[in-house]
């Protein structure tokens, strides 16, 4: 489900993918992937804003609120993922270490 309005604004300009793509100096591809919803660079926000006739301004009303960015919740996810695998490798780790075997003078073979 996109999360911006991207495909709806290009549609109702009557303009192609392909159209949206070459005005804004982009590839057809990249125009795919932000009308699916994927994140994109600002510069690319900007870039189709620009070849849509619309204000830097305007990037509410096409990409939504800054807060509904699709990448601030996986990044979150993320971030509370890696802590509860660090904790659990840290856990695992916190066996007692042995001592050295003084056969050997205190180093193994």
């Amino acid at each position: 489900m996109p999360s911006n309005n991207v495909q709806q604004f290009r549609e109702s300009l009557m303009m192609s993918k392909a159209e949206l793509a070459r005005k804004a100096g982009l590839s057809s591809l990249t125009i795919d992937r932000v009308e699916a919803g994927r994140a994109c660079r600002l510069d690319t926000k900007r870039k189709i804003l620009l070849a849509l006739g619309l204000k830097v301004s305007d990037k509410a009303q096409v990409f939504g609120p800054i807060s509904a960015d699709p990448r601030a919740g996986s990044t979150q996810q993320a971030a509370a993922e890696l802590a509860s695998a660090t904790t659990r490798s840290l856990d695992a780790s916190s066996e007692p270490l042995q001592e050295p075997s003084q056969a050997n003078g205190g180093y193994e073979s």
